[in-house]
């Protein structure tokens, strides 16, 4: 069989193209936070990740100006070689001291943040231990280091009984690292923190949490679910991302001094990619900045979201519950999805469609997040855009 036989017969995407409710690869020509506009109109923005409103924030955007002319628009190496700026070690000095940790070390995305750190650590008979519901960046952190004879397992989404059960099966000598997400990318949900940490240190195992989600909406200041928990020195490692909260794009991974320098001479991902740009890290400190000296963004940002989990659970949505900033809302079935979808997009808002496999079968969403920068007219106006389509779909 040819190799691209699979490709040629793909026509899923084509079909839903040919029904006019293809969600996916919109191009965006102007963002202005909450509002941005697709296709020459403008829509509410309900499903962006620029949880603080702070892509379009003067200083964030002066900050990536200045760094361009100044350092030029990349580093043409690696952190290793010739791709080190001033620049990133003051983002990981402040990082540092924002979170609380020895040491942190930057990478070029968030996604690689995992597949840098998992492998390099996790290595022959040794064990990785991860939620089914991680994120696709842990996935594919865990499947690297079982390339070079790790070993790793799964236990039930957010299920500590499961995970203790998972967990005592392993040779208990075994060297193992629990990997988790803080909040949970698709449904929104807390990590029960404080519950892995302690079937994690009785069975003398490591803990990594991802907090891609987290930083800038849970937590003392929005410093994340180590320290939404008061686990900050009680947890291992926490990596992160800059594309949400930050403003910017490269991640990072936090920890003890020792561990993160080990991880800058051994990862590969480090080691054999280019460096983060001037100007992704100088918005990630000017993001940095305005989340420290402003905290009450992120009262605002979780005001937002509860003000939307509450008015959508009146009109009668089956909505997620939670406390983040995601707010996702089941709808079920594929067809209802993509449907839904385009009646709220031609209505004036942009929200994400998740259906299989991003979610499971009969987990179909509309997957909503919010921002600090959202108005109540734009909150109460996409209520009464749902309640609409929800109506003439039948949902509700």
């Amino acid at each position: 069989m040819d190799l691209f036989t699979k490709c040629f017969e793909f026509t899923r995407a084509d079909e839903v193209k040919a029904l006019g409710v293809y969600p996916y690869f919109r191009p965006i020509e102007e963002n202005e936070g909450p509002v941005v506009q697709i296709e020459g109109r403008k829509v509410i923005m309900a499903g962006s990740n620029n949880y603080l409103g702070l892509t379009a924030h003067p200083k964030v955007v002066e900050a990536a100006v200045k760094a361009v002319e100044k350092y030029g628009t990349g580093c043409s190496g690696s952190r290793y070689l010739t791709g080190t700026l001033d620049l990133h070690i003051e983002l990981e000095e402040r990082l540092a001291k924002f979170f609380n940790a020895e040491s942190v070390l930057l990478f070029s995305t968030g996604y690689q943040t995992a597949q840098g750190v998992i492998p390099t650590l996790v290595g022959r008979n040794e064990y990785i231990i991860s939620d089914k519901d991680n994120h696709a960046c842990i996935v594919a952190g865990n499947l690297m280091a079982k390339g070079a004879l790790g070993n790793f397992v799964r236990y039930k989404h957010n299920d500590m009984d499961d995970l203790e059960k998972v967990i005592a099966k392993l040779p208990p000598d075994s060297a193992k690292l629990v990997v988790s997400d803080g909040v949970f990318s698709t449904g929104g949900e807390i990590v029960d923190l404080p519950r892995l940490h302690e079937i994690a240190k009785k069975h003398k195992a490591r803990v990594m949490i991802d907090d891609a989600h987290s930083v800038g909406v849970i937590g003392k200041g929005g410093r994340g679910t180590a320290s939404e928990f008061n686990l900050e020195k009680d947890i291992d490692l926490t990596m992160g991302t800059f594309s949400k909260t930050f403003a910017s794009l490269g991640g990072f991974v936090a920890g003890p001094e020792r561990v993160i320098n080990y991880i800058k001479h051994f990862s590969l991902a480090l080691i054999f990619s280019a460096s983060p740009t001037p100007a992704s890290v100088a918005a990630a400190l000017a993001a940095l900045d305005i989340l420290e000296k402003e905290p009450e963004r992120v009262q605002k940002l979780i005001s937002n979201a509860n003000y939307m989990r509450k008015g959508l659970k009146e009109k009668g949505f089956n909505v997620i519950d939670g406390r983040t900033a995601i707010v996702p809302v089941i709808i079920g079935n594929d067809e209802l999805a993509l449907k839904m979808w385009r009646i709220l997009y031609d209505s004036g808002v942009f929200v994400n469609v998740f259906v299989p496999p991003g979610v499971p079968e009969g987990r179909q969403m509309m997957r909503t997040s919010y921002m600090a920068t959202h108005e109540k007219e734009h909150l109460d106006e996409i209520i009464h855009l749902f309640e609409k389509a929800g109506k003439a779909l039948g949902l509700i």
